[in-house]
């Protein structure tokens, strides 16, 4: 299939009605239909404010996170939309790719 990799970039302090942005959109994934979506942890990076996030020992609230998705144009416009209808503001990378799966299901 062909389609889009989105990675969206949050920290595990960035909250959406009341959750974790990146545990909400790997909900609004699924709500949505997507075959599938990943939450990544990171140990340390950087954003547009310049500013370090990591994952401390003591305190995991700064941790970056990445949420990385492979969807269809159809499924991304969806997507897209309702990110835009909920107001979420969120950094994100989305690059054209071939996707599918190989083998059989055991």
């Amino acid at each position: 299939m062909q389609g889009y990799q989105i990675t969206f970039f949050t920290h595990q302090d960035k909250r959406h009605k009341g959750k974790p942005l990146a545990d909400w959109l790997v909900h609004l994934a699924q709500e949505l239909g997507l075959s599938g979506a990943t939450l990544i942890p990171g140990g340390e990076g950087f954003g547009h404010h310049r500013r370090i996030h990591s994952a401390r020992f003591f305190e995991l609230a700064d941790q970056p996170q990445e949420v990385l998705v492979a969807a269809t144009a159809e499924e991304t416009e969806r997507l897209f939309a309702r990110l835009k209808a909920e107001g979420v503001h969120l950094f994100y990378v989305k690059t054209p790719v071939e996707f599918g799966v190989l083998g059989e299901s055991s």
